[in-house]
């Protein structure tokens, strides 16, 4: 089965995708693989704010981002940041359409799955290189999957997107299969993301500290011309690439000649160098700076986060979060909607379940994250923690104190640290660089973690919290974790939706998820930036992106 013959696309600044048909084999339902993801916000396809002009070939872009994660290797990052940069390296097999979900031709222009989508075999365009140009073909595909499995953890997304990988068949110079030991039905949907991205098969054997580095060779529109830790990132265009996705608006070299991604800690600065010029846009304003840049030389653009929302993670092997009575009032006294009305931009909104609603597969769960204190209090009291004279309650002669540790802006931990003292839970705050941060997770030293996951496919659930794979509670497996690795198997959508939904709801009965709110990403930039937006996953795309002035042919 095959797709449609790729017709030229026009340059048009807009996101218009275009469409193909995919071969899918035909015992298996498309819905089930296909799932589509809605897109919420305002200007969600995020082009800019006049985008009807033509394309400018040429010029630079400074974006500022928050963090350096010391790495820019899109097949280790997992920060939003590193991201920002890793994505822009590396071609996928496919992509996902950011309105509809729908998967499209990238590196591969068609695709068959077996009845159960435990076998994937791709077919790909003969005309792709990296950027170092060698050709991507069979072979680099087969390299590429390997090495993500031997990275094991270090590959955090990439490997759980691998969870049962039987191995890559080279079938011939342009054709790849793709097998699992069991049914993968959320697979499909990974080959379009960022993690499993190729790299050049030299890469694969650099060490994990040059590839953190930027020395490797990607595929995508972008390379790392620069890499100064703490500082900045420079990206410049890759010659000669011509194998833009069916979700992108053009096919040929990206405009930009470069993309500097600057490491500016502090929001206010952030705000005072886009409003000044030093910087020409940015993902990482402050909610209380945003007014002042809707309009007057510069535009917003907003788009919701698919995938697990912020979260409280409970270390389940840890003397207090192990007590789920703790862990399910903690669930109850935590407001919301006071967190997203008083810290947060109009545009985000209070978790109402683990995953987010512009997730596939999402269901709320409103009445378990409901604001209840009385529930709250009346769970501790039932389970023998009584008030002390501080107000922080006590049992066996211990205190409810426990720390989160965390590395992002502090201000809704703030206020849920409030609102859990009312109960009388002591919750201390540990504010740390990225790399102490990802090295406490690694080590499972932390009471408390607290991030979200992007991803616009609900497997995220299962990657994050099945005990048999992230297992961030660090728990004994139990039916959660049942549901949880059958919904990767099932490939009739009703079933998996059935299945996402049960596994959900039992992670916030059982307190091992206490979600906070929904992450959304709004850009704001300069005028003379165009067609700056966000793919499927809400990550940045810079590949339609151009500049108006400082541009030449």
């Amino acid at each position: 089965m095959t797709t449609t013959p790729r017709a030229p696309r026009t340059q048009d600044p807009r996101r218009t995708p275009r469409r193909s048909v995919v071969g899918l084999a035909a015992t298996v339902s498309a819905a089930g693989l296909l799932l589509s993801a809605c897109s919420t916000g305002a200007d969600a396809a995020g082009t800019g704010a006049d985008a009807s002009g033509e394309p400018v070939a040429g010029g630079d872009l400074t974006f500022a981002i928050t963090v350096d994660s010391h790495c820019v290797d899109p097949q280790q990052v997992g920060n939003n940041d590193a991201i920002a940069a890793a994505r822009q390296t590396v071609a996928s097999l496919t992509a996902q359409d950011p309105e509809s979900g729908e998967i499209l031709p990238w590196l591969a222009e068609s695709w068959e799955v077996n009845d159960d989508a435990s076998s994937y075999t791709f077919h790909l365009r003969d005309d792709a290189t990296f950027a170092d140009g060698t050709p991507i073909d069979a072979a680099a595909v087969k390299t590429n999957f390997d090495a993500i499995v031997d990275l094991g953890a270090v590959a955090s997304l990439g490997s759980q997107y691998l969870v049962g990988y039987a191995g890559t068949t080279v079938v011939d110079e342009h054709t790849v299969t793709v097998d699992f030991d069991e049914p993968s039905a959320q697979f499909l949907q990974a080959t379009s993301t960022f993690s499993l991205g190729l790299l050049s098969p030299d890469s694969a054997t650099l060490s994990t500290e040059d590839r953190c580095a930027g020395k490797y060779v990607g595929s995508g529109p972008f390379a790392v011309k620069s890499y100064t830790p703490d500082q900045e990132i420079v990206l410049e265009k890759v010659a000669g690439y011509d194998w833009g996705s069916e979700a992108s608006s053009h096919t040929g070299e990206a405009y930009l000649d470069t993309v500097t991604l600057k490491v500016i800690p502090e929001a206010g600065v952030r705000s005072g160098s886009l409003q000044s010029g030093q910087i020409d846009a940015t993902a990482a304003l402050n909610a209380v700076d945003l007014p002042q840049f809707d309009g007057n030389g510069f535009w917003l653009s907003y788009r919701a986060n698919p995938g697990v929302v912020f979260n409280l993670f409970p270390n389940e092997s840890s003397p207090l979060a192990a007590d789920e009575a703790v862990r399910t009032a903690l669930v109850k006294g935590i407001d919301r909607q006071q967190i997203v009305d008083t810290v947060l931009t109009p545009q985000d909104q209070p978790a109402t379940g683990v995953l987010s609603r512009s997730t596939p597969l999402f269901e709320g769960a409103d009445d378990l994250l409901a604001y209840d204190p009385e529930g709250a209090t009346k769970v501790l009291d039932d389970a023998g923690w009584v008030v002390g004279a501080d107000g922080i309650r006590e049992k066996d002669g211990r205190r409810l104190s426990t720390t989160v540790t965390f590395w992002q802006e502090p201000g809704a931990l703030e206020l849920v640290q409030q609102q859990l003292r009312q109960i009388g839970v002591d919750l201390q705050l540990k504010h740390v660089t990225v790399a102490e941060k990802e090295a406490a997770t690694a080590a499972g030293d932390f009471d408390f973690d607290y991030y979200n996951l992007t991803r616009s496919d609900a497997d995220v659930l299962r990657t994050i919290f099945s005990a048999n794979a992230r297992n961030v509670n660090q728990r004994d497996p139990e039916e959660v974790d049942e549901l949880l690795d059958d919904s990767a198997a099932a490939t009739d959508p009703e079933e998996r939706r059935t299945l996402v939904s049960e596994a959900s709801r039992l992670l916030l009965e059982r307190g091992h998820a206490i979600p906070v709110y929904e992450l959304s990403t709004t850009i704001a930039a300069a005028d003379r930036v165009q067609g700056l937006t966000f793919e499927a996953s809400s990550r940045l795309d810079f590949y339609d992106a151009w500049v108006t002035d400082g541009a030449g042919e």
